[in-house]
């Protein structure tokens, strides 16, 4: 099966460093030839290689503001933790009016999304006591990670479309009958902090086409916003302060109001809690917020800002806003009468490390069992691996040789020059001039003579 991914490499920038394999979350890289190879059905798009590469060889794939042209009518869907890449004095009018002078007709925010997806999680919840903890699914990178690293808690996954899906879903709706336009001529434009979300409108999880249309990179129209930001536009605000916290670690618990939580953020941190879960240690939790990026969105690489500041001045923001009228009534006045947040199914995702023939994979199995016994177990990543197991697994399938180990090969370089040491020390008899006294009888003309076939 081919996946589209969004993070990709330059190989002319990339020099080889290793620094990307140790960082992988799924063991998806290995440098070969001095260049780093991406495994295409192992790759998440935690854009985690990006932040590690010191090189800039990876890049995320987006779409161009460009692409704009293309469509009859558009509408900007901003994600919550774009509010925070401002200082705190500006407000969310000010900013959805900049990003809708970009050429946009209109702008949705996504927060409001978030709180409809954050009632109907309650409601999941309240309604499915059967499996603990359940685990959101608004994180795209962290889905995929269960799906390709833990493909056995695949059923706690809340099995609900994220808040992006969920609003261009309702926004075309409610644009189709507002302009006349067919579908295909309104064109939706997501505004993104990470490249997962790339990832989940090109190859969205189970197969169902977006309603995305295009994905734009915040970092791209960052500095067009500055300078567009003059005033406040109060009539495009449609989301609460609950819907805008989701843009930082912790809003999304908040808002879905499951009081007996666990929070984490980090992609390495959430691998640390599904292992937990894996062993069955925490079924005592209800519910477990996790996003693959630090700090949350607010910690995705296509944002601008410093986590940290992005995160406190979200706080700040949510924390000034005065409560809203509830979402039933603000819907209601959208003349949004009923949603439903469509249900996902999430599948584990199938990667064959070994082979399909599970009597090969076990004698493959074996194998690696027996390399890794001569490997030294240091996980440098000297060989192009992350790990010793990853290379023995590599050269159990073919892709990969002994010697790769760099300890291997030192001692292969040893033994050899050993060998020629000791293969120098050899002299053919013809040629031994130390035992040409030894032995035998001279002849007239002083040399030894022997017998027909023994050794002088």
């Amino acid at each position: 099966m081919e996946y589209f991914h969004s993070v990709r490499l330059d190989r002319d920038k990339c020099k080889g460093c290793v620094n990307c394999i140790k960082r992988c979350p799924v063991e998806a890289i290995r440098v070969r030839y001095g260049k780093a190879e991406i495994i295409e059905d192992r790759c998440i798009d935690c854009g985690e290689c990006i932040r590690a590469c010191p090189n800039h060889a990876k890049y995320v794939e987006r779409d161009s503001i460009h692409d704009l042209t293309q469509f009859k009518y558009t509408v900007a869907l901003p994600a919550p933790s774009l509010y925070g890449q401002f200082r705190d004095n500006v407000g969310t009018g000010r900013i959805l009016a900049a990003i809708k002078s970009l050429g946009f007709d209109d702008v949705w925010e996504v927060a409001l999304g978030a709180e409809i997806v954050a009632q109907a999680t309650y409601e999941y919840f309240q309604t499915n006591r059967h499996l603990r903890p359940l685990i959101s699914s608004a994180c795209p990178a962290v889905v995929r990670l269960v799906q390709v690293r833990f493909p056995a808690l695949v059923d706690h996954i809340i099995p609900l479309e994220s808040p992006m899906q969920v609003t261009a879903s309702l926004v075309r709706q409610l644009k189709v009958k507002e302009t006349g336009f067919d579908p295909q001529e309104i064109g939706l434009f997501f505004l993104s902090p990470c490249p997962a979300k790339v990832t989940a409108v090109k190859n969205p999880v189970g197969g169902v086409l977006s309603e995305v249309d295009r994905v734009l990179a915040v970092t791209d129209i960052y500095g067009e916003l500055l300078q567009n930001m003059r005033r406040e536009q109060p009539g495009l605000i449609r989301a609460d302060r609950s819907g805008i916290g989701w843009g930082s670690s912790g809003g999304e618990q908040a808002s879905v109001g499951i009081e007996n939580s666990l929070i984490v953020d980090g992609i390495h941190n959430v691998i640390s809690v599904l292992e937990e879960i894996e062993l069955g240690r925490l079924g005592d939790i209800d519910f477990i917020e996790a996003q693959a990026c630090p700090g949350g969105c607010v910690g995705g690489i296509l944002n601008v800002n410093n986590r940290f500041v992005a995160g406190v001045r979200l706080k700040h923001l949510v924390g000034d806003l005065p409560e809203s009228r509830p979402l039933s009534e603000r819907l209601k006045q959208l003349d949004i009468s009923e949603i439903t947040v469509p249900s996902i199914k999430v599948e584990p995702r199938p990667i064959v490390r070994l082979d399909r023939d599970l009597k090969v994979a076990m004698q493959k199995l074996q194998q690696v069992n027996e390399l890794l016994e001569r490997l030294p177990g240091l996980d440098c990543g000297s060989c192009g691996a992350p790990t010793c197991r990853s290379l023995a697994e590599d050269i159990a399938i073919g892709k990969a040789q002994e010697t790769d180990c760099i300890f291997k090969l030192r001692e292969r370089i040893m033994s050899l020059a050993l060998d020629t040491y000791n293969l120098a020390q050899l002299v053919p008899p013809a040629m031994d001039t130390r035992r040409a006294n030894k032995g035998g009888e001279k002849d007239a003309a002083g040399s030894t003579s022997t017998e027909p076939g023994t050794q002088p």
